[in-house]
């Protein structure tokens, strides 16, 4: 092949329709599609999006290009705005880019070891609590049951007990009006006088109201918590200037709108494929006995969990939830010597950087132990495994969410046998956090002895 000319814009992906591009065929596999890109143009080439020209960077150098541009060359910012009416004014995306730093600064004392602990134990407490009501044997739909509890334990979390028990069972609802509020209209146009942006309004000032409320409580010395509401009510910015009630509201509902999103999707994956691929899940349930006993289920504990977080990384990498992370292109972007120029959209996809076959082996089959210490594919190359981002936008709360799935999985596995009604799960590309579609249903049957036990394989039947 020859060598590509200083300048050049990258080559085109070849197809698609008029004026839609190829955003057709995203939307059905964007998968494939890059896959088919990257095998025949390379790691830098060009697709049209509803007239934006987007160009996609596949493979571990060029994901690090993209992650180590900055802001004012590959902007996160100028491309997510559509979130400020759910995360609010002033914060996130709405923020300047050195607030927005300062601002999820404030993130890393809610996640230091201490506060973990407590999280351990609170994670538990909410999710013996929610699996209670279920009874001795029956069906669950798993991504609808975890999109509950996930918001239930990162709610009580990082707003505290208060937020939690005032809510109880709304709060799920509300947050399900807020993510329905982002979707592909929300990019064209967010404040639309559409009935799913009025639902979105509603549910964030309800929010809002609450978390305003437990604020002045504890200004007024009424409560305290542990929790990252705490942390925000006590943070600084450098100028020595506290955060304004507004800010703390928004900084509380993106935190826990992305923590949310991210666990539940992966939680479900997690366990659909464990259950789809029996025989991995011995080795499981043999270290939830070994490690967790029948006790308190611990932060040391949880880090012993080794089996179970391969189990968790294979299904970041084989579904992870974010199948696209898009940057504007604020000046001229240089990559193996094509240039993209200003004004386009700039992509990389964890769903297909993590199906290449030069860096994770027999990319399509199932296979924790590729993390495995004597295979760690994943420390192959830097940039390989992206499901939570990288470089200075990585997402930090990354840790929360990988203790969060273990918690909950160690309790289902702990007290029920569980197995899937049918086999062949897919991903749901219509939406953008890309869960399996549903129903997604499990069927359940509760253990005669309480606590971690190794059990026989689950049969996976069809439906």
């Amino acid at each position: 092949m020859s060598r590509p000319l200083a300048h050049c814009a990258p080559p085109s992906l070849p197809g698609g329709l008029p004026w839609l591009g190829h955003a057709l065929d995203l939307r059905r596999d964007p998968v494939g599609l890059l896959r088919r890109g990257h095998a025949r143009l390379g790691e830098i080439f060009s697709l049209r999006l509803a007239g934006t020209r987007v160009t996609a960077l596949v493979g571990p150098q060029a994901q690090g290009a993209f992650f180590g541009a900055p802001e004012d060359e590959l902007s996160a910012r100028e491309v997510y705005r559509f979130t400020v009416p759910v995360f609010g004014r002033g914060v996130v995306y709405d923020a300047t880019p050195a607030v927005m730093d300062e601002q999820m600064g404030f993130l890393f004392p809610a996640l230091r070891d201490d506060r973990l602990r407590t999280y351990a134990r609170v994670m538990q407490q909410q999710a013996e609590a929610y699996v209670e009501g279920w009874g001795d044997e029956g069906e669950v739909d798993l991504l609808a049951a975890l999109n509950e509890l996930t918001v239930f334990i990162a709610s009580r979390c990082l707003v505290g007990a208060e937020f939690r028990r005032r809510l109880s069972r709304e709060l799920a609802r509300l947050f399900q009006d807020l993510e329905h509020g982002i979707n592909l209209i929300s990019l064209v146009n967010p404040y639309l006088p559409l009935p799913t942006f009025r639902r979105r309004d509603r549910a964030r000032a309800c929010m809002a109201e609450l978390i305003t409320s437990i604020i002045a409580e504890r200004r007024a010395g009424a409560t305290a918590g542990d929790d990252f509401l705490e942390v925000l009510m006590a943070a600084r910015y450098a100028d020595g200037r506290a955060l304004s009630d507004e800010e703390i509201v928004g900084l509380l509902i993106s935190t826990i709108f992305a923590g949310q999103h991210t666990s539940a999707v992966m939680g479900a994956w997690t366990g659909i494929l464990l259950l789809e691929h029996p025989r991995w899940l011995p080795a499981v349930l043999d270290e939830q006995a070994q490690v967790l006993g029948s006790g308190d289920i611990t932060l040391e504990a949880l880090r012993r969990l080794v089996a179970l977080e391969r189990c968790i990384k294979e299904a970041e990498r084989l579904h992870p939830p974010l199948v696209m992370l898009m940057r504007r292109i604020v000046r001229d972007f240089e990559y193996g010597g094509f240039v993209a120029p200003a004004g386009g959209l700039a992509m990389v996809s964890p769903a297909a950087a993590h199906r290449l076959p030069a860096v994770f082996a027999d990319p399509d089959r199932y296979d924790p132990d590729r993390f495995g210490p004597e295979r760690q594919e994943d420390r192959r190359a830097k940039h390989a495994l992206i499901g939570f981002g990288g470089g200075h936008h990585r997402c930090i709360g990354s840790t929360f969410a990988q203790q969060q799935i273990k918690v909950i999985w160690s309790v289902l596995f702990g007290r029920f046998e569980l197995s899937l009604a049918r086999r062949g799960h897919q991903p749901d590309y219509s939406t953008f956090v890309a869960g399996p579609r549903p129903p997604c249903v499990v069927r359940y049957r509760r253990r005669r002895a309480r606590g971690p036990v190794a059990a026989p394989v689950p049969a996976v039947s069809p439906r």
